[in-house]
């Protein structure tokens, strides 16, 4: 369907992307989420997740016409003038999506079977965060857990740098680290306390959970009191410690390596 107007009210998921606080609000109330950029948008729409619409330029219609066709969702095509004019930035290179959240699963669930799992503690930065799910499905990590503090891994931008990997690794809320220990997980809390011992030369058990925290204050002492090891990310002098999302990669290429 071909949309000349900006304010045509079929694009009104779309309006206005760029606000960051209304778009939390906006998209939790009405229970969707953006997806941007062509990656992302073939991806979502390889995914299987129910999606509301698609707004993309004609080239972009044209460049993923194989997962558009079978869509039963509304595809609206516009000019990039147009998009620009909805949207309020060009980050999107000509295709976005929305499409309805999903209801999370429960921990207990989503851990059976699990052999190596993410399980972060007020990760709020929605970059980090993005780039720690696409490490993730990159490392073989089965799936993240995420205490109340942390981002909305459904966030655009969280989406976006993930490059829609948040739609394909499993993901919960956790309330504690009491559901991941009754799991039988072996819990390694990531620390850069210099009597943790170094990540390279663990054994690591059959099935582990990887705590991450916080840019900065790191995890806090009771995930740290609570976890059964603390590791060590070995480092030259001088410096102290890794951004959380590459932190994470590291962690994740460890303890896969030490699993093969």
């Amino acid at each position: 369907m071909s949309v000349d107007d900006p304010a045509d009210p079929r694009l009104v998921d779309y309006v206005d992307l760029s606000d960051t606080d209304l778009r939390k609000r906006v998209e939790r109330e009405r229970g969707f989420f953006i997806a941007e950029s062509p990656l992302v948008v073939r991806r979502l729409l390889e995914s299987g997740r129910r999606v509301r619409s698609v707004l993309v330029t004609p080239a972009q219609y044209d460049a993923l016409s194989d997962v558009l066709a079978p869509l039963a969702a509304p595809v609206y095509v516009a000019a990039d003038a147009v998009l620009r004019r909805v949207i309020g930035f060009d980050l999107h290179r000509g295709a976005v999506a929305t499409a309805a959240r999903w209801e999370r699963p429960g921990a207990e669930s989503l851990l059976a079977g699990t052999r190596r799992v993410a399980v972060l503690e007020r990760v709020n930065d929605h970059e980090n965060l993005g780039v720690l799910f696409r490490s993730a499905a990159a490392l073989g990590v089965d799936a993240v857990l995420l205490d109340p503090e942390c981002s909305d891994p459904l966030y655009r931008r969280c989406v976006r740098v993930s490059i829609g990997h948040v739609l394909r690794i499993p993901w919960t809320r956790i309330e504690s680290l009491a559901v991941v220990r009754s799991a039988g997980l072996t819990t390694f809390a990531l620390t850069p306390a210099p009597t943790a011992r170094r990540i390279d030369e663990i054994v690591w058990p059959e099935r582990a959970a990887l705590l991450l925290g916080a840019e900065g204050p790191g995890l806090s002492s009771a995930w740290l009191a609570a976890a059964d090891r603390h590791v060590r990310i070995p480092m030259q002098p001088g410096a102290d410690s890794l951004n959380v999302a590459t932190a994470a990669a590291v962690a994740f290429y460890a303890a896969r390596a030490g699993a093969e």
